[in-house]
């Protein structure tokens, strides 16, 4: 009954922040300098032209009406048209979408799992030289500038040696060829994905590892744990059993909310690779002024957050029944 209370109360929290996100969004793209009109069309585009245009997108109207249009779009699942593309926003990011979902997903899992089980190993070996190996390591790679270890792996790996695409998502000749089946243009795309997964998993991993260590340090000295040993149990049971379950709470918040923030698609990353996914979406749609794409965009983020914000809290309490609320 607690835990129901207390969801309410959450779900009546996402409401109201998502209400606010929605109107400083509405304001921020409103209140930014350009004018959109005149990048999605042709600079010789006359007055008139012009003028009739910003009529049909309603951009003529005072800023007041423009929020309550908004509102009941919003409200009705209308979302509008792209300024640039001239397609239905949604009609764009469902077709960005699944490949963001599946090189970040992708990347945060095998980063989580790496992360997970070495923060496990450095901290059972607090002091040795496993745990400083692995500590620094996680330290260098974390703290890396992501777009100059994005550019380095594709200068050796790409350019040099010439064993993967420097960019995209896909090769043409694959997906044209009427002859290529799934499993060759599945092989393609994981071709594609190797540097910008690599890029990631080597960014991220590291996080994981800090988090996994230190919780497993301040795991290991519980009353528990003393316990166990003291009924004889082997070291790597009460590791793997007993420490590290209980240990892996805080990662289980940072993995939540890594994949929340991965549906916004990683813009440095997606931008760098020439990845095809809503982070350069983003990106692009900012920086045209293309209102539309770009609020959709914002409020999907916003949205999976603040779920997955949810979704994080209630798991806690099924995997620590000490937790109440």
């Amino acid at each position: 009954m607690e835990l129901r209370r207390y969801i309410g109360r959450r779900l009546i929290q996402i409401i109201i922040i998502f209400f606010v996100i929605l109107t400083v969004l509405f304001l921020l793209f409103r209140l930014a300098p350009g004018d959109p009109v005149s990048r999605m069309v042709d600079p010789d585009m006359t007055p008139e032209d012009a003028e009739r245009l910003m009529v049909e997108l309603g951009l003529d109207k005072p800023i007041g009406i423009q929020y309550l249009i908004y509102l009941k779009n919003f409200c009705t699942g209308h979302f509008g048209f792209s300024f640039h593309y001239g397609e239905p926003v949604v009609n764009i990011i469902w077709n960005r979408l699944p490949n963001t979902i599946l090189l970040f997903t992708t990347s945060i899992i095998l980063s989580a799992l790496v992360g997970v089980f070495l923060g496990k190993i450095a901290a059972w070996h607090k002091g040795q030289k496993t745990d400083s190996l692995m500590t620094i390591g996680a330290l260098v790679t974390h703290t890396l500038f992501l777009p100059w270890l994005a550019l380095i792996l594709i200068w050796v790996f790409a350019y040099k040696f010439g064993w993967f695409p420097i960019t995209g998502m896909i090769s043409e000749e694959v997906w044209l060829d009427p002859d290529a089946g799934f499993i060759a243009r599945a092989l393609d795309v994981m071709h594609h994905m190797v540097l910008p997964l690599g890029t990631l998993f080597l960014i991220h991993f590291g996080a994981y590892l800090l988090i996994m260590r230190s919780s497993m340090l301040e795991t290991l000295k519980e009353d528990y744990i003393l316990t166990a040993r003291a009924k004889g149990l082997e070291e790597k049971v009460i590791r793997d059993r007993h420490a590290a379950p209980n240990a892996a709470l805080p990662v289980v918040t940072s993995i939540g909310l890594s994949l929340a923030f991965s549906i916004n698609g990683g813009a440095l990353t997606e931008t760098v690779f020439t990845w095809p996914g809503i982070g350069r979406e983003l990106v692009f749609a900012v920086s045209q002024n293309d209102y539309p794409l770009a609020q959709a965009s914002f409020l999907l983020i916003a949205g999976v957050v603040l779920i997955s914000n949810l979704v994080v809290d209630v798991l806690y309490a099924f995997l620590d029944p000490r937790i109440r609320y």
